[in-house]
């Protein structure tokens, strides 16, 4: 593989490419750039397998390098010190980041992982869907990606009308009926998708509380969605819920 590493920070940049040339033996070729312009130029020279990129390059962002380049053929790992909105933007993409200062063993591990699945055709499209995003930063994160084994998706946010637990996966409903299943938990999207009207009534259920149409409070409690689904409510999660119906009520 031939990696590019751009960070504004000397000491950052050496302690990465120390760590590859030591403990990733797949990597045949490391270049390291220090802003923006140098980054462009190199990364058009090598065309690397795999962009490490700091997303804080001074007065500048590893975006906007993102931004100037004509195709992106390669994987990306993005490292940040604090930007706690860029880091749930990349997560919403479902592209790779770390944390600084860098973990030797996380940085192994993503080089690892890079060599075995290089989703070139999938790379673009999760990019789109981050620089979506980033762009959008005011009004908050529009777009997902959602990877199944067979396909990627980029879905609307708005467009989940609510999503249901199965083990170790998770069913999107949309609303346009189509389902998708991800081989991920229901918290981990919880985590991403509670600051957007999403509501986790249950163990096994999230909806999105636009297109609920009532509440139910007999037996527990169901919500009753517009597409005509019924969604169970713990006990639990009751109170929680009433709260928001409380507060909407007082605006």
């Amino acid at each position: 593989m031939k990696v590019v590493v751009v960070d504004d920070e000397k000491k950052t940049r050496e302690g990465i490419l120390d760590i590859i040339k030591n403990y990733c033996p797949e990597v045949k070729s490391i270049t390291e750039a220090s802003d923006v312009d140098s980054a462009i130029k190199v990364i058009n020279e090598i065309i690397p397998d795999v962009l490490i990129l700091d997303i804080s390059l001074g007065e500048e962002t590893g975006f906007d390098i993102l931004q100037q380049l004509n195709h992106v053929d390669f994987k990306i790992i993005f490292i940040t010190a604090y930007e706690q909105f860029a880091i749930k933007a990349i997560k919403f993409s479902a592209l790779d980041y770390l944390i600084k200062p860098v973990n030797p063993k996380e940085l192994i591990e993503a080089i690892s992982n890079a060599s075995k699945m290089l989703e070139r055709d999938q790379t673009e499209l999760k990019l789109n869907a981050l620089l979506s995003n980033i762009e959008n930063i005011s009004n908050g994160v529009k777009k997902i990606i959602l990877k199944t084994a067979e396909s990627i998706f980029l879905v609307n946010i708005q467009d989940i009308v609510r999503c249901e637990s199965d083990d170790c996966y998770t069913i999107f409903y949309l609303t346009d009926r189509k389902k998708i299943m991800v081989s991920k938990t229901l918290k981990e999207y919880e985590e991403l998708l509670s600051d957007y009207g999403f509501f986790r009534s249950h163990q096994s259920h999230m909806v999105n509380l636009y297109y609920m149409a009532r509440f139910d409070k007999h037996d527990g409690g169901t919500i009753f969605m517009k597409d005509d689904t019924k969604v169970p409510v713990s006990s639990r999660k009751r109170s929680s819920l009433l709260k928001i119906f409380d507060k909407y009520s007082r605006m």
